[in-house]
């Protein structure tokens, strides 16, 4: 019995100490597991806290030849907040409703924003939307909990809508590309190159400064000048509004170019936009039409023909060509003239702008040599101009004309240009014959003032000889004397020299009977070429609606204003009383 007692609390106390240590063994690893928790909640409440972000970088200024700012980077202010702070600190609705009434937006898309518990960050103005710096003060004095401000780089354009169309924009996303004009072209210079820092942040989401583990600094971009001049811009542009206004036209744009060097002095293209808020505008409005539009040139380009059947010797300025009185039949099909004359000399094709003398010039040279001439003036092919979205424009291969072909082209139809390749062939003639590359930025500098690329006048080609162009000179000055279609383009102490263009717009199934392309194109002053400049109109409305009538007085208004800013010396041969001095049949 003794026995039995024993043995039972024997088995007793060795359950207990069995009990006692599954109990030990169960709590250590509890605890075990437990602390594996702890750890990694720690881990995650330190990189909650960590701020590793790339350091902002000011983008490269952008500067006109005198060195004006035309595009700068400022910094602005985003609104921020931490939505699990707001929450837990049970001012949702006050937050939402000041931030909506300070910056004109719905509270409930506020609020609904804000009302995510896991979040520790979110933009309340959209990424990349800054806000006035007096929006900016506003929201701060009121110390809302959980709402913050950040820094951030927006690009700025002080002159507005001016130079628009080749400046072109900066994206609002991260890396904040160039998205047009020089800002997309030249944006490798441009763009700089971003730091980095890495620190800690405390309850507020705000930096521990002393808590900084790295820091590299950004690398400001280089800076960008160009040719442009911002008050020959400004004349420019002020032009084509009143152009738009007295002809309503649906668009109208212009180049200034200086004849020895291809130098862009100004490139404007109405309607514009501002590229401060280039998100509200329309991709139409936006297009640079100097290079980007192309159209039949109409009358312009007979100058081109002129010249080339001269270079070659198929006909002289004197030559007689019988016009018809206004109708011509070339191959059963009617060409027309605007005016019907009779015995026309080369000169007085050019003079009065004669189509049947154009065309009839057009056959003494042939379709193999007008072709060549015409891609040696650069018809056809890019100009190379240092801007994004530039187009070649149209000349077909001979292989491909029809028996009409060398009739129509005559006259500035059956082909395509730019402006930009326009006015190169008429500072070809200006410059003595020889094509020069026209270019838009001048430099390229590093902060540091080490110059990273410049540019220097470039010749291309030279296609017409000096006799040539001197010939072609004394010419097209013709076309501005009275009687002459391009009368409205003088200039008061300057000789001018120059074409105009009318061109019916090509419509499904032919041309438009109402709708046209008017342009005007001509150098200053004849004796000693400095500034080329072509002007056109898209879709003037008015009774006369020729190049010579309203383009030609835009002109005359961009040319008497440069001429006088630059300093160009008055003309020892100028037009008076509707008749140019005997000077000008010297040239």
């Amino acid at each position: 019995m003794i026995d039995f007692k024993s043995k039972y609390r024997f088995l007793v106390v060795v359950l207990v100490v069995l009990t006692a240590l599954n109990g030990l063994i169960a709590r250590l690893v509890y605890l075990h597991f437990r602390l594996g928790e702890g750890v990694d909640r720690n881990e995650r409440i330190i990189e909650s806290r960590r701020l590793e972000t790339d350091l902002m970088v000011a983008r490269g200024k952008i500067f006109d030849c005198r060195g004006n700012t035309l595009a700068l980077d400022i910094v602005k202010k985003e609104v921020c907040a931490d939505p699990a702070l707001i929450l837990s600190s049970n001012c949702l609705s006050e937050v939402a409703g000041n931030v909506a009434r300070l910056l004109n937006v719905s509270a409930a898309d506020i609020g609904e924003r804000l009302n995510q518990p896991g979040r520790r960050f979110v933009y309340l103005g959209g990424y990349g939307r800054p806000i006035e710096d007096e929006q900016a003060a506003k929201l701060e004095s009121l110390k809302l909990p959980g709402l913050f401000m950040r820094d951030m780089m927006v690009r700025s354009y002080p002159r507005g809508n001016s130079m628009c169309h080749v400046l072109g924009y900066v994206n609002f996303d991260l890396e904040r590309a160039g998205s047009a004009g020089i800002e997309q072209k030249w944006n490798k210079y441009l763009h700089g190159v971003h730091g980095l820092l890495i620190s800690e942040l405390d309850g507020r989401r705000h930096e521990i400064y002393d808590r900084r583990l790295f820091e590299l600094k950004p690398r400001t971009g280089a800076d960008v000048t160009l040719t442009l001049d911002h008050y020959v811009q400004y004349v420019v542009e002020r032009a084509l509004e009143n152009a738009v206004r007295e002809n309503q036209a649906t668009a109208v744009w212009a180049i200034v170019e200086r004849v020895k060097t291809g130098e862009i002095l100004a490139m404007a293209s109405y309607p514009g936009y501002n590229p401060n808020n280039f998100r509200s505008v329309s991709p139409e409005w936006m297009r640079n039409r100097c290079i980007s539009v192309v159209y039949e040139p109409g009358s312009t380009f007979k100058m081109a023909i002129v010249a080339a059947a001269l270079n070659e010797k198929a006909v002289t300025s004197s030559q007689v060509f019988d016009c018809e009185n206004g109708i011509w039949f070339h191959n059963k099909r009617p060409l027309r003239d605007f005016h019907p004359y009779g015995l026309l000399s080369v000169a007085d094709i050019i003079k009065k702008s004669s189509n049947i003398g154009a065309a009839k010039v057009a056959l003494q040279l042939g379709p193999n040599k007008l072709y060549q001439y015409l891609q040696a003036f650069g018809i056809g092919k890019p100009t190379g101009i240092d801007l994004p979205g530039e187009e070649a424009g149209l000349l077909h291969s001979p292989s491909t004309w029809t028996s009409l072909s060398v009739t129509r082209i005559a006259i500035g139809h059956e082909v395509a240009v730019t402006a930009l390749q326009m006015l190169q062939v008429l500072c070809a003639i200006a410059n003595d014959g020889v094509l020069m590359k026209p270019y838009i930025v001048r430099r390229v500098t590093a902060p540091d003032g080490q110059i990273l690329y410049e540019q220097q006048p470039k010749a291309l080609g030279r296609p017409i000889r000096t006799e040539t162009a001197m010939e072609m000179t004394r010419l097209l000055s013709r076309v501005t004397e009275e009687g002459g279609t391009g009368f409205k383009a003088r200039v008061e102490g300057y000789s001018v020299a120059g074409k105009t263009g009318t061109a019916q717009k090509a419509i499904p199934g032919g041309y438009s009977d109402t709708l046209n392309i008017s342009s005007f194109t001509g150098f200053i002053p004849v004796e000693d070429p400095q500034l080329a400049i072509i002007v056109v109109l898209d879709e003037p409305r008015g009774s006369f609606r020729t190049g010579g009538v309203v383009a030609g007085p835009v002109f005359r208004e961009i040319a008497e204003q440069a001429v006088r800013y630059l300093d160009v010396p008055p003309s020892t041969t100028a037009v008076a009383d509707g008749k140019t001095k005997e000077k000008i049949s010297d040239i």
